[in-house]
């Protein structure tokens, strides 16, 4: 039995000798010999169980079935190569639909207000966006670009670093008020420390000063698994948060935050938790994917030019 791809090639040697007028035009069109023309025709007809084409010496016509079969099939045919064009173009231009998973919180921050700017450059993409702090299967979810915090243990994944963990503490003006700066380690104990949950995290904020890293055990009346909730709690006054910096810098630049004990380098946990940007390694880079990621790579980069 013929394979689909043998199928499709005696129907393009058809349309071919139709189109040409005679086996011979056929033949030098697709490169070959007349012989190879008249034995794909009649493997051809041998499947159909028809006659094609009515053919002399001299001459050829389309046979009444013939004729059905051509004008249906170039109408196929037509479609098959447009449909080719079309998918072709995925990967020689920047066009197409992106399915990419965002960290929830810093999704919102920086990347979600900074779209119009991806998309005023890439008009025909289409981002099918999640927003989620879950580490999807990207492969097996059909996911081309995802949002993570820490070092990979995955090695079908390509990551390029976003952000390194560059954390800030700070405050509102107005809880800073009502309940004085912390400048010590120790202070810490009589705030009201806003704490995010999620694995690897505990209630201890690591400091380093020169050199030196102690860790600080830590409290609050809020803890959540969203930094968004955190950050706005902060503005709101409800205690000193732990968050990523490029999470709070409108709120430093804006005053609505205030940094404290900026001589430190603070950290939530041990483990690494920069920010990555990770897509599969098993898939070719589409153009698509290929300026979204560079858009994230770009964004961090100019989010966190001040801050170096």
């Amino acid at each position: 039995m013929a394979s689909a791809l043998d199928e499709l090639k005696l129907d393009r040697a058809f349309v071919q000798i139709v189109k040409s007028g005679s086996m011979s035009a056929a033949a030098r069109q697709l490169d070959t010999s007349v012989t190879s023309i008249a034995r794909q025709l009649s493997r051809l007809e041998a499947s159909l169980g028809v006659r094609l084409l009515n053919r002399t010496t001299r001459s050829q016509s389309l046979s009444e079935a013939g004729t059905v079969y051509y004008q249906r099939l170039i109408e196929v045919l037509d479609q098959i190569d447009a449909m080719k064009r079309d998918v072709a173009s995925y990967q020689q231009g920047t066009k197409g639909r992106l399915r990419v998973h965002l960290r929830t919180s810093i999704g919102l921050q920086v990347v979600v207000p900074a779209l119009p700017n991806f998309f005023r450059r890439n008009p025909d993409v289409t981002l099918d966006l999640t927003l989620t702090d879950e580490r999807a299967d990207l492969v097996a979810e059909a996911i081309d670009v995802a949002m993570w915090l820490g070092n990979l243990q995955d090695s079908s994944l390509v990551a390029r670093r976003l952000s390194p963990s560059r954390r800030v503490m700070c405050a509102s003006p107005d809880y800073l008020k009502r309940n004085g700066e912390p400048r010590l380690p120790n202070d810490l104990d009589a705030h009201n420390c806003l704490l995010f949950l999620a694995r690897n995290y505990l209630n201890r904020w690591r400091l380093t000063k020169d050199d030196e890293t102690i860790e600080v055990p830590v409290n609050g009346n809020l803890q959540t698994d969203n930094g968004a909730v955190l950050r706005t709690s902060a503005i709101n006054g409800l205690g000193i948060v732990m968050l990523q910096r490029s999470m709070v810098q409108e709120d430093l630049d804006g005053g609505q935050l205030v940094q404290v004990m900026t001589d430190y380098e603070v950290s939530p946990t041990e483990f690494d938790t920069a920010l990555y940007v990770v897509y599969p390694s098993s898939r070719r880079l589409s153009p698509k994917t290929r300026v979204f990621v560079d858009f994230l790579v770009d964004l961090f980069r100019r989010h966190q030019a001040p801050l170096t």
